[in-house]
């Protein structure tokens, strides 16, 4: 039988981690292409100091700051069959990851099967029918590289790893206009010395709001946290104050919060996301809904119901990422192979709205619907049991709600334990 042709959008660790699997699996996958719009491999481990535009006027995509170090240890971050290095740190700054996903992607073999530097453009789906056959969709997926030479190449499948770190979420705040200071979003963040002794409010007290408004104490920055949660219980450091949310920008440019007090600041910092952003699709085509924080319907979190042949590689938020993709990544490889049976498509679709449905009625709003926390787990178990594939060690659950609680006691702290799995089930802190 003619061998799968997959296409593969971006070479982060989501691509890789698709493209690696595809590799495994040659009896019935031809080699994947991989497109990829940067130089190099790394996605948003790629640290990149300039923000704006590259020279060939392309939007530079990456978030990375440049003293991000890990909120998770590399003994949770890590592939499943693809240790770190056991002699460094369980915190890692951005650099070792970086290096830790090239040599992922050197081991595998998969650099011969990236383009660089190329930008898709289109993916469309092509209903094919024959008289011997039900029909059947193929994807035409347009590209260019960085000559301007453009081509059409047809495929059995697409993996849509392109991440979602990378459209910034600004939320509609009245009067942001009249603001007199800087207003920047974290995606254009990436060292706190020019924020020395200035006035900044954060929005937003999520891992990257409360990181740099760490980092921007440390340079005896004057921080307002704003955020719409409950009052963080743990110590901060002395130049971070907390505030509710800003309702709006006043005539005079003071920043108005929520129980009506008004600050004058220089700096309106938004750590507030993403949104998702998929330029080369059409959505209507594909029966799907694209909005700022959520795609839907996708079964699984995966697919179209419309066209179980294209895939969201790590959609989802609030997860433990690389043993996440791993995941989904073979379980959709089970569905292209017919090892895994995908229920009808109304079926598919009903599940979806039921689900949404359940989360809705819990009170969660619809920004926060593609996050996973506490039941990923579950999740990853499903795909394993249904495509057959070992399920991850519960040790990794286990060390994760544990380095969360350490992160939400000791947020300046937590970074210095490090940690060791002893077997499947257990974990234990080394000195």
């Amino acid at each position: 039988m003619n061998r799968l042709r997959v296409a593969v959008i971006g070479s982060g660790a989501a691509g890789l981690c698709a493209a690696r699997h595809i590799l495994a699996r040659l009896e019935t996958f031809a080699p994947p292409t991989v497109y990829e719009l940067n130089p190099g491999v790394g996605g948003t481990w790629r640290y990149e100091e300039r923000v704006g535009n590259h020279n060939n006027g392309l939007p530079i995509l990456g978030s990375m700051y440049r003293d991000l170090r890990t909120n998770l240890p590399k003994e949770v971050m890590m592939f499943p069959d693809f240790p770190f290095d056991p002699q460094l740190p369980s915190f890692l700054p951005h650099q070792e990851v970086l290096r830790y996903l090239k040599n992922y992607c050197r081991s595998h073999s998969i650099r011969p099967h990236i383009r660089f530097n190329t930008i898709v453009e289109e993916v469309n789906p092509v209903i094919v029918e024959t008289e011997a056959e039900e029909a059947r969709t193929t994807w035409e997926v347009t590209s260019s590289d960085e000559l301007g030479s453009r081509k059409t190449e047809t495929f059995d499948s697409v993996f849509i790893c392109s991440g979602h770190y990378s459209d910034p979420h600004i939320p509609n705040i009245p009067g942001l206009e009249n603001f007199k200071g800087s207003v920047l979003h974290s995606h254009s963040y990436r060292f706190p010395e020019p924020f020395s002794g200035r006035s900044v409010v954060v929005l937003g007290a999520g891992a990257s709001g409360l990181d740099i408004s760490i980092e921007l104490a440390s340079v005896h920055a004057q921080v307002i946290l704003s955020h719409s949660e409950p009052p963080l219980t743990f110590p901060l450091p002395s130049g971070i104050r907390q505030a509710g949310p800003v309702v709006a920008v006043e005539e005079n440019g003071g920043v108005r919060f929520k129980d009506g007090s008004v600050a004058k600041t220089q700096v309106l910092l938004f750590c507030t996301g993403y949104n998702f952003t998929y330029p080369f699709l059409s959505p209507d085509k594909l029966g799907l809904e694209v909005k700022e924080h959520l795609v839907s319907p996708l079964y699984r979190f995966l697919t179209p119901p419309a066209f179980p042949s294209l895939f969201f590689i790590g959609i989802c938020k609030i997860i433990c990422p690389f043993p996440h993709f791993d995941c989904q990544v073979q379980f959709a490889l089970g569905v292209l192979r017919g090892s895994v049976v995908l229920p009808s498509r109304v079926e598919m679709e009903e599940e979806v709205l039921r689900e949404l449905e359940w989360k809705a009625e819990q009170g969660i709003e619809q920004r926060h619907l593609l996050r996973l926390g506490k039941d990923q787990w579950a999740y990853c178990r499903v795909l394993s049991r249904l495509a057959g594939f070992p399920p991850l060690p519960a040790v990794i659950q286990s060390l994760y709600d544990e380095v969360g609680r350490q992160r939400r006691l000791h947020p300046q702290n937590y970074r210095n334990l490090n940690y060791r799995l002893v077997s499947d089930t257990q974990w234990e802190l080394r000195e």
